[in-house]
């Protein structure tokens, strides 16, 4: 048996944060001068999103775990230094714990005219801020498989990644509200299991062809083959308040694409589970964080969350030396400890009783550690 190359795993992180008025500390449109400046400096690194006050940033491909915690520390650094010096502050969380989407303006683009003309007030209010991971896959096919095989996961990371408590000056009970937001919007959450890439394909093409969507970018699921590139995306989680935080998360989706791969090469996989049941640990994701019990459909019961993260951790150990990430991974015990960003969010509110001192806590933290 070949050995197994862990540098195809490579990683790509794209983040999106908001834009806040230092003063108000309400959301706040950037006419797109961050990007602009930015441009200046990091090129294509730094896009305009649907919203005037989202920015988008996105990391190189990166070799390794290490690199992708310099590209994304970099990222952030430098968007913070554009927008201080236009006026504004950044931060990163899954929602804005106050602001109201009726007066956020809409990008002058094509693509995103289309999408509001189609879409309508589902996508007026998708006022929301996520996390995209790209792992590298040797092939399509291989993609495919891996997607199948990780789809199982996707709420325990998840979980681990909650940061959006608030919506529109309301404390919603959800860890993560975001994807409540998002869920308004077609083709969204867990995807489908799909035996072949060609099942895939077929799929594409039958929503190409009856008008459904005019390319692959516009399924939204939670986790998909990228239309484009050679890499399994997922895109399930709230944006961390920390660039730590993200780096945890990046390497756990790593890893776990490396197992399943090491799996495969042993012809051995992990037991496929439909999309209904996968859906029950997200909705309970969503609504508890980490606090809560996500469902071991092998043992047919409940489990405690933070005990199956740390089962997750156990199963993917036999590959995070290959990769380089066991210095990341390491830390997930003191986020468990310490809290998602959902939780320290929470903590902040029930401290001060001030929706503004939570902004100015997501604006605190969004260059912490670096």
């Amino acid at each position: 048996m070949s050995a197994i190359n862990y540098q195809q795993f490579t990683l790509g992180i794209e983040e999106e944060y908001m834009v806040i008025d230092p003063q108000s500390r309400e959301l706040k449109s950037h006419e797109q001068r961050i990007v602009l400046e930015g441009q200046k400096l990091i090129k294509d690194k730094v896009k305009a999103e649907m919203h005037q006050a989202v920015v988008e940033v996105g990391t190189d491909i990166c070799k390794d775990i290490d690199e992708a915690l310099h590209d994304v520390a970099t990222l952030r650094k430098t968007i913070s230094q554009v927008a201080t010096e236009l006026g504004f502050a950044m931060g990163a969380a899954g929602t804005h714990p106050f602001s109201h989407w009726e007066s956020q303006l809409i990008t002058d683009h094509v693509r995103y005219s289309e999408i509001v003309n189609e879409l309508q007030e589902a996508a007026r209010s998708n006022l929301i801020f996520g996390l995209h991971v790209h792992v590298g896959m040797e092939s399509r096919e291989m993609a495919n498989h891996i997607a199948n095989s990780t789809r199982y996961f996707l709420p325990h990371i998840y979980a681990l990644s909650t940061n959006s408590p608030f919506w529109e000056g309301r404390q919603t009970g959800y860890k993560s509200f975001r994807t409540k937001v998002f869920d308004k919007f077609p083709r969204t959450g867990i995807p489908e299991y799909f035996a072949t890439i060609e099942d895939y394909d077929n799929y594409i093409k039958m929503l190409v062809k009856t008008n459904c969507i005019d390319n692959a970018k516009k399924i939204w699921w939670d986790l998909r083959v990228h239309p484009f590139f050679n890499t399994v995306e997922f895109r399930i989680c709230d944006v961390p308040l920390t660039t730590h935080e993200t780096i945890i998360i990046a390497a756990l989706f790593q890893a776990i694409c490396a197992k399943i791969y090491k799996l495969r090469t042993n012809n051995m996989n992990y037991i496929q589970y439909s999309r209904a049941l996968i859906n029950e640990n997200k909705w309970r994701a969503s609504r508890y964080g980490i606090d809560g019990r996500l469902i071991d459909f092998g043992k047919e019961e409940e489990v405690n969350t933070r005990v199956l993260i740390y089962e997750l951790l156990d199963f993917v150990d036999d590959v995070v030396d290959q990769l380089g990430s066991r210095h990341i991974l390491s830390l997930v015990p003191n986020l468990l400890e310490t809290g998602t960003g959902a939780d320290r969010q929470l903590r902040v509110y029930n401290e001060t009783n001030s929706m503004v001192a939570v902004v100015d806590y997501i604006k605190d933290q969004f260059l912490y550690g670096i």
